[in-house]
């Protein structure tokens, strides 16, 4: 429910504009003559301060605009420095501790969009910082006071999957008074951590971990778990998403490992209300295709089911197929850092050339725990490079080095090939070795594994239901990886370990613990507060040709409503702002310009165009610089 914050429109006041231009520490002003362009905007029409400062950011800086708004009695501000993405929301509080509406602010780019852009045209990124910041100004004249939409809140989370991203974000959430419903397809909990021996670089029990959260989410009163089932129905917004969970008991269901949960009585279809939803559908690992690196041949096999047969196998011998093994391989980047016209493309035409980011460190791992077990056998790892980037991990290459694990590096656009054995050995790993200056070599193995990478999980209908952003790499992609780590680009819903990409299991719990921190912040309020940037409709201006609808992409963000145009019947358009993500779809196809966009009407926008065509006029150091200047 939408909360109705009328506010009765003030009269307009004449534009009294503060601009600010930060030096950001010579990042600007190595390129850009901030000072010439501070002075020229004090020429500008409504412009009544114009300074300059080394860190805008900075608490002086904050304070400087403050003070101007109560002082000089400022009704708009302009700040041009770096990217919005770090500082607007910096400057909008600046900007509202000193009394002013905080969408009475406009933030120009001059950083990245101007120096560092043209660094070589110290005149050019001058001239073009001018344009952007009259642009701003122009904009800001047509500006109006907007207040924030103010939505109820159902104060319960939805986590979609069981793993150990699901299960430590439901435990955070239970530990601080949220209610959550956590929804399982399997019936077990865990995920794929529960398939694992030791887990790195702790070397605990990966059961361990898997039960010490299950206990906790098992346990609590404030937790409900779905087992078999599956999100089939959405709708809503943040705050107010309304939820459809489709229980299908199976009998083929029966866990390998994890914690089993109680079968479901019968099918059935559970409707609820929440605010947040947590995505912690995990991954799935590589599935290498039949004959790549000889896999479908009955002594190649991936890491997943090498670490099951291990758990099978006494100390002292390692025994594949009723054999002995003397010599083991393993093999690096298998469906990971591929190249495009050396591996063939997944379904999608794609490769797969990221890093999966896990592989070498587990591989190392196994690699010890072979050697650690069965001291006989002999251990071969080939690799392109290796990385293992995160804390204590390198430890894990040393220790393989001098225990005896031979190394062998490839390029990755000539890999290694594998062929029937000779002499009694299933296999021949054939490559060039880099590591002794592209000598070729030849290694009989008994059994080779596959480090394969993660992919993402298959959730085609998940992905079209909640309209989730999805990145090059086909995992799903978060608004910005440093500032808005765990949020998508839909106000409300938030992800959880490796759906974003690959996670090994300590990232996994951190990024879990950020999605619970995130969704408990958001629903430890009643009232959800959200940008009004959004579309509205000027209804005496709309003549029912619905050219709108169609083009929103966003289900329910455009309501038709019945009206009578001319004594005809017809349906005129209504924005629920809940909805309504700004795009801008429906303004663009609206032939009498009855849909504005709050905060960026059409008549800031033609102000914006005149103020980058016109320019500004400017004099002192900076040459090469000929502008008209245009009153608005």
């Amino acid at each position: 429910m939408i909360k109705e914050n009328f506010q009765p429109p003030a009269p307009p006041e004449a534009p009294r504009i503060g601009v600010y231009v930060c030096r950001c520490g010579g990042n600007i002003s190595d390129v850009v003559d901030v000072e010439a362009v501070a002075e020229a905007m004090k020429g500008v029409a409504g412009v009544v301060v114009s300074k300059v400062n080394m860190f805008m950011c900075s608490d002086p800086g904050q304070a400087l605009i403050a003070e101007d708004i109560k002082q000089q009695k400022l009704n708009r501000v302009v700040v041009a420095s770096c990217s919005p993405f770090l500082h607007e929301l910096t400057f909008r509080t600046a900007v509202q501790r000193g009394g002013l509406n905080p969408f009475l602010y406009e933030h120009v780019n001059i950083r990245e969009q101007g120096s560092w852009a043209h660094h070589s045209d110290p005149a050019g990124a001058t001239a073009k910082s001018l344009r952007m910041i009259a642009a701003a100004v122009g904009k800001l004249r047509h500006a109006e006071p907007l207040e924030s939409i103010r939505i109820t809140n159902n104060r319960q989370a939805l986590i979609l999957g069981g793993g150990i991203a699901g299960l430590k974000a439901a435990a955070e959430l239970a530990g601080k008074g949220i209610p959550v419903i956590l929804v399982e397809q399997s019936s077990s909990l865990g995920g794929r951590v529960a398939s694992l021996n030791q887990i790195y670089p702790t070397e605990t029990q990966a059961a361990d971990l898997v039960k010490n959260l299950a206990a906790q989410v098992v346990g609590s009163p404030l937790i409900r778990v779905y087992s078999q089932a599956r999100l089939s129905a959405l709708s809503g917004f943040i705050g107010n998403f309304d939820i459809t969970i489709a229980v299908e008991p199976r009998d083929d269901a029966a866990p390998e490992t994890g914690i089993p949960l109680p079968k479901p009585a019968s099918a059935a279809e559970i409707h609820a209300s929440v605010g947040a939803i947590l995505i912690a559908t995990g991954f799935d690992p590589y599935a290498p295709h039949a004959g790549e690196y000889g896999f479908g041949g009955p002594c190649v096999v991936t890491m997943p089911d090498f670490l099951k047969h291990l758990r099978t196998q006494k100390n002292g011998e390692l025994r594949w197929n009723g054999r002995p093994v003397k010599n083991v391989g393993f093999m690096h980047c298998v469906g990971s850092r591929q190249i495009e016209g050396v591996q063939p493309p997944q379904s999608d035409g794609k490769v797969n050339d990221y890093c999966s980011r896990t592989c070498c460190t587990a591989i190392l791992q196994q690699a010890l725990e072979v050697k650690r077990r069965f001291p006989q056998v002999n251990v071969f790892d080939f690799h392109q490079d290796i990385r293992t980037y995160g804390r204590g991990h390198e430890d894990y290459y040393r220790n393989a080095s001098t225990s005896g694990v031979v190394f062998l590096r490839f390029h990755g656009d000539e890999p290694p090939t594998v062929e029937p054995g000779t002499n009694g050995a299933p296999l021949t790993v054939r490559l060039k070795d880099w590591l002794t200056f592209g000598e070729e070599v030849e290694v009989p193995l008994d059994l080779l594994v596959l480090g394969v990478g993660m992919t993402p999980r298959k959730m085609r209908d998940l992905i079209d239901l909640m309209k989730l952003p999805v990145g090059a790499d086909r995992f799903l992609q978060e608004v910005h990886p440093k500032l808005r780590p765990v949020e998508v680009s839909v106000n409300g819903i938030l992800l959880a370990g490796a759906a974003q990409g690959p996670m090994n299991i300590e990232e996994t719990l951190s990024a879990a613990s950020a999605a619970a921190s995130k969704a408990s912040i958001l629903l430890g309020r009643e009232i959800v507060e959200l940008d009004p940037f959004v579309a509205e409709v000027h209804a005496d201006q709309c003549i029912g040709c619905e050219r709108c609808f169609p083009e929103c992409a966003y289900t329910g963000a455009l309501v038709a409503e019945a009206a009578t145009i001319n004594g005809l019947p017809a349906k005129k358009a209504r924005v629920n702002p809940g909805l309504c993500v700004g795009c801008g779809a429906c303004v663009a196809v609206c032939p009498t310009r009855a849909i504005d966009l709050k905060g960026w009407t059409l008549s800031q926008f033609d102000a914006m165009v005149d103020g980058l065509v016109a320019g500004v006029p400017v004099s002192g150091s900076t040459k090469g610089m000929q502008h008209a200047r245009q009153t608005h």
